[in-house]
């Protein structure tokens, strides 16, 4: 079960930050960029492992290790989880897409064989499949585009509701100088994280993806 605690907004080093940045009709942040996949890739083929899904884990695995990236905003008050799970798109056949929700372990065999039970689900569905756990705050919305390569991505926002739930996306990877990239968008809210925060996760995801 996940628990969450209540940040104390008045002693908080960020007070500031919240408050000037929540007001704003956009307050969401983006940094778009590449992380060198030739040895995540090369573990991939050598032990069978669904290439989207291993990729997620090191990310979910990643973005557990930075405190900011576990902050939401529920109402008026800031919380901090203990983890964070995954809410991916997950697209079928017929070109549609469907949301899932994808308990974080950081055991990986664990995590792919909850997360393949969900996406046969997902596939087998019609429609958005906006679940209550798909709506669930104490997520990442992933998203992968695996057609293309990108170096810059927008997010369609509704700015009447107050979302604080970072938005991670995957392009297709590339080859250059022998090695291969992998892009990646990273969308936060700037009132709980700032660059620095974006590079703390960057750091994490490129050391397990460099891990064999």
């Amino acid at each position: 079960m996940t628990m969450r605690k209540a940040i104390d907004i008045t002693q908080w080093n960020r007070r500031e930050h919240f408050e000037f940045f929540g007001g704003f009709d956009e307050p969401f942040f983006g940094v778009t960029t590449s992380v060198d996949f030739t040895v995540g890739y090369q573990k991939i083929k050598d032990n069978g492992y669904p290439y989207f899904l291993y990729y997620l884990h090191k990310s979910l695995l990643a973005a557990n290790t930075v405190e900011a990236f576990r902050y939401r905003i529920d109402g008026d008050q800031v919380y901090v989880y203990d983890k964070i799970h995954a809410s991916p798109t997950i697209g079928r056949e017929d070109h549609t897409f469907g949301f899932s929700f994808m308990e974080f372990n950081e055991d990986f065999e664990l995590f792919r064989a909850a997360a393949q039970k969900e996406i046969t689900e997902v596939k087998n569905t019609k429609g958005l499949r906006h679940t209550d756990n798909a709506k669930r705050i104490d997520t990442i919305h992933y998203s992968s585009i695996p057609w293309y390569k990108f170096t810059g991505l927008t997010h369609a926002r509704h700015f009447q509701f107050k979302d604080s739930v970072p938005k991670i996306s995957f392009g297709k990877y590339s080859k250059e100088q022998g090695k291969l990239h992998l892009p990646i968008a990273i969308n936060v809210h700037h009132g709980l994280a700032d660059g620095f925060h974006v590079g703390q996760y960057l750091e994490e995801f490129q050391r397990l993806l460099n891990e064999y």
